[in-house]
This record gives C-alpha cells, structure tokens and sequence, in this order.
C-alpha cells in the first residue's frame, strides 16, 4: 500500500488499470514521500468491490483515483465515496465529457478499450517481425503459420506487399518463384485460399529489372533481365500457380497498396 503521511492512495479501474497509476504516481511525485508504493484494484465490476473499498479507505484515512466508465458502478462509487466522506478523484470523466462536447458524439462508456489498443498494436507489430523473417522463402516453416503466402517471380513486389499486410496486422510469407528451384513441399500442403499468385506483364518486368540492374551498378543485359529469360520465369511461375489452385493477382498497372488491399479483402471475406 501507499502512503502519504498516514493516507493510502487507491487506484480503481473496470480494466488493468494502468492509467489510473501512471496518472497517480505523476501526481505523487510532486510530494516529498519516499514511500509511494500504489494499491491498485483491476477489473471493479460489482457493488461488491467497492464497498470492500470503501471500508478499507475509511479505516485507512484513503484517497480514492479511479478510470471507471461503467455508468451504473461509476456512480456507485462516487456516492458511496462522498456519503463516507471519502476524498475522490475520477481521471477520466471530465475528458471524455469535454471530447463528446466538442466531436457531438456520446461516448461509449465501455471498459477495455485501451488495452484493446494495446493489443492491436502487438499483434501488428508480430505481424512485421513475421514478415521479415519469412520473407523471400527463408523458412518455409512460416508457410503453416502465415494467414497468407505470396508467391510470383523475382520483383513482383511481394516484399513491399508483404510489410504493408504486416501493417493491417496479417502474418505474410513470400516465395520466390524460379524455375531451378522447386518450391518447398509447405507450399503445396498450405489452403489454396490463403495462397495468392502475383503475375506481371513481361514488357513491365523487363524495365524494372532493367532498372534494378543500373541501381546495382550492374549491365542492363544481365540474363535477369532479358525478355527470354523473364518468359521463361513467368511461364514456371504460371504452372506453379495452377497448380497450386490459387487465386492471382495481375500487378502489371496497379499500385501496392492497391494490390494490399485486394488481398485483404480476398483473405478477410471483406
């Protein structure tokens, strides 16, 4: 428990509660204590809880700081605090009052929200950390775990692809198709719905292989980047793909974020 002076400082919230305490010990640290330790108590749904508190403040001389937005124990809480004459301070009713003023929206008073955030966020991040270790068919064990797998020839933009799903938090592998490569045996285990093709007109391959070449530093006639040889790859990489039963997506003319977003529709049934 915390004190200050002879005065235990209660945290209170619907949900984990984090909040409250960042909130509370910036407030704290404004007093000369050396003991601020805090007592905080997750998850208040019920009368139960509160009147456990209530008690316990009382006896303690407390102060009550609270994140509740449960309508119906918000006031509970606040009644009860002020017929015990219980010091209370709610964190984030004012502002939510203020913001449904300004937006002319009414709140959604339900609790969890901001861990629910919390863990869009890591799952987002998962997904890129995913991406970049299953890119370019480093492990074909990221085959069975990916919500999609993409599969097309060499510059067909399945890496940028592969990072702007990561973003929308879908776990993407990416093989390369090349005709003296077989793909991974994964591959044709994994749902043909979760695989998709990406396939490009030769003329638009040709120049940007062309273009990749001078970045390098390299000769434009490099084999890479030959009609003949970018024919050859295409044609493979079409008998893979109908082979594996996919769908497949034309990325000749469109953008990526274009392509991304027909893919996450393809993926999530959107």
């Amino acid at each position: 428990m915390s004190r200050i002076g002879d005065s235990v400082v209660y945290v209170l919230s619907d949900s984990v509660g984090e909040t409250g305490e960042l909130v509370v010990r910036a407030a704290l640290s404004q007093f000369d204590e050396d003991v601020t330790v805090i007592r905080c108590v997750p998850y208040v749904e019920d009368r139960v809880i509160i009147d456990e508190i209530i008690a316990q403040a009382k006896e303690n001389n407390g102060i009550i700081a609270f994140t509740i937005v449960l309508t119906e124990v918000r006031e509970y809480l606040v009644r009860e605090a002020y017929e015990n004459n219980i010091p209370i301070y709610d964190i984030l009713t004012p502002l939510i009052s203020i913001m449904g003023d300004r937006l002319n929206v009414a709140p959604k008073n339900k609790s969890g929200l901001m861990h629910a955030l919390d863990e869009d966020y890591f799952r987002k991040v998962e997904a890129i950390e995913f991406a970049v270790k299953y890119d370019d068919g480093r492990d074909p064990r990221g085959i069975e775990r990916a919500d999609v797998v993409l599969v097309g020839v060499s510059r067909t933009s399945k890496t940028p692809l592969s990072q702007y799903l990561a973003h929308k938090s879908l776990k993407v592998a990416n093989i390369p198709l090349v005709p003296e490569v077989e793909p991974p045996e994964e591959l044709f285990r994994a749902p043909a719905a979760k695989i998709i093709g990406l396939k490009i007109n030769p003329e638009k391959l040709n120049g940007i292989r062309a273009e990749r070449l001078k970045a390098l530093g390299l000769k434009e006639e490099a084999s890479y980047a030959t009609l003949d040889r970018i024919q050859e790859e295409l044609l493979y990489s079409k008998e893979v793909m109908e082979r594996l039963g996919c769908d497949v997506i034309d990325v000749s003319t469109k953008a990526v974020e274009e392509t991304a977003n027909l893919i996450y529709q393809k993926v999530r049934g959107v």
